[in-house]
């Protein structure tokens, strides 16, 4: 079976692959001091470093901070049967920016 790391272990991971809290901070762009109270103080990191920490370390940023990046759910596709299939089919062809064309008052017959 396998589980997801809490978020301390997803930040214990990224240290570890920064090789020290000292790497870690100059990657981050922060002091050692901060990275260590983050690992033995607050046990979070903060969501400003998530998607950095990820781009250095490759830890998924939903394991850092699960609380801000939830896992993607996927909805299984079920067929919409006959009473609904005309719809459903049209809405998932629509496009965010189609718009109907509005008349002008010199268009009107």
């Amino acid at each position: 079976m396998d589980e997801d790391p809490t978020p301390y272990e997803a930040l214990v991971q990224c240290r570890d692959r920064a090789g020290s809290d000292s790497q870690m901070a100059r990657d981050l762009q922060v002091s050692q001091p901060k990275v260590w109270r983050w690992i033995n103080q607050s046990k979070l990191l903060p969501a400003e470093y998530v998607l950095t920490a990820e781009d250095f370390y490759g830890v998924s940023r939903h394991h850092l901070r699960p609380d801000i990046y939830p896992a993607s759910q996927t909805i299984a596709q079920e067929d919409p049967g006959e009473e609904c299939g005309p719809i459903l089919s049209a809405r998932n062809n629509a496009v965010a920016c189609d718009q109907q064309p509005k008349m002008q008052r010199r268009d009107v017959a």
